[in-house]
């Protein structure tokens, strides 16, 4: 059964509000259950202007496609749940694919990819008050710092105080912090252990509160010295998919054995792998989250499952 895109586009133009009631009236779970680990689909990126995958310029540009990885990404077992914006999160929705998942919402994408106010990473996506209104489960935001470029500063105020409302609504949060600089015109983070460490701790001390705060790290090398920077529960993200996938998976297995990291926060290496087999590769890294997961025998022509989509009011 393929998704109901025409009942999709109904929706978005005839019953907005059956949007709304889908995500409120959706069943939820507990963020933190069972073994205590997260796997987290995230699609948050089309938002910034980052629609590219490796050499593929223009990958995620096409929505009905990314909706169906989506789907396909979030019917396997050990998926707890999806990141998005609220463009990515409503479709979804609208669909009936977020029953008990965990739904992050994406806040700041003002730093458009390429735009000379990149680093002025403007909160123009959700609010805290939006997800808590709308029933999301998680928050998330994105802190460059260029001790070079002004605009990191004001990003370091709105994310402060976007950890403030967070803690104030018992809502987490996590902080996805990179040291970045600008090489030939370009933002480009710095990878090494040490700028990982120094951002953790630029990142750590954001807001008034850091009870409900997370954090989302990249896989570097000495990734142990990077989890002695925080106490914080952490996820690692994926990134972009231009290595090589079992290196990949082979150094995220690593680091998910470290103490302090609860799973995984991964987009476009599993929604776009080089086979082409979301299937698999969402699995494989489901299994490295979740140890006790069995292997799941997969119907290549079988639709994800889903529950029932949105009412029209």
């Amino acid at each position: 059964m393929a998704l109901d895109f025409d009942r999709l586009r109904h929706l978005r133009a005839a019953a907005p509000s059956a949007i709304a009631h889908a995500l409120t009236e959706r069943r939820r779970r507990e963020v933190v259950a069972g073994d205590g680990r997260l796997f987290i689909v995230a699609a948050d990126h089309p938002a910034r202007g980052a629609i590219a995958v490796g050499s593929d310029a223009t990958a995620m540009a096409n929505r009905y496609d990314l909706l169906e990885r989506m789907a396909l990404a979030l019917s396997r077992p050990g998926v707890d749940g999806v990141l998005g914006t609220p463009d990515i999160i409503d479709d979804l929705a609208a669909l009936g694919l977020l029953d008990d998942k965990i739904v992050v919402g994406s806040m700041n994408r003002g730093g458009l990819r390429g735009a000379s106010f990149e680093l002025d990473d403007r909160y123009t996506a959700y609010d805290i008050d939006a997800m808590v209104r709308q029933g999301l489960d998680f928050a998330k935001t994105l802190i460059r710092v260029d001790l070079d470029d002004a605009g990191t500063a004001a990003t370091l105020q709105a994310t402060a105080r976007a950890v403030d409302a967070a803690a104030a609504a018992g809502l987490p949060i996590m902080l996805e912090p990179f040291m970045s600089r600008r090489v030939d015109g370009r933002v480009v983070n710095d990878l090494s252990a040490d700028a990982v460490i120094l951002s953790t701790a630029i990142a750590s001390g954001l807001g008034n509160s850091s009870a409900y705060t997370w954090m989302k790290l990249p896989v570097v090398p000495e990734m142990e010295r990077v989890m002695e920077a925080t106490t914080m529960p952490t996820l690692l993200l994926g990134g972009d998919n231009g290595g090589d996938p079992d290196e990949t998976f082979a150094s995220w297995e690593r680091a998910l054995a470290l103490p302090g990291v609860r799973g995984l926060t991964v987009g476009r290496t599993l929604l776009y792998p080089h086979d082409g087999d979301v299937a698999a590769a969402v699995d494989t890294a489901a299994r490295l989250v979740h140890r006790d997961l069995a292997e799941t025998p997969r119907d290549p022509g079988s639709a994800p499952r889903r529950s029932e989509p949105a009412p029209v009011s």
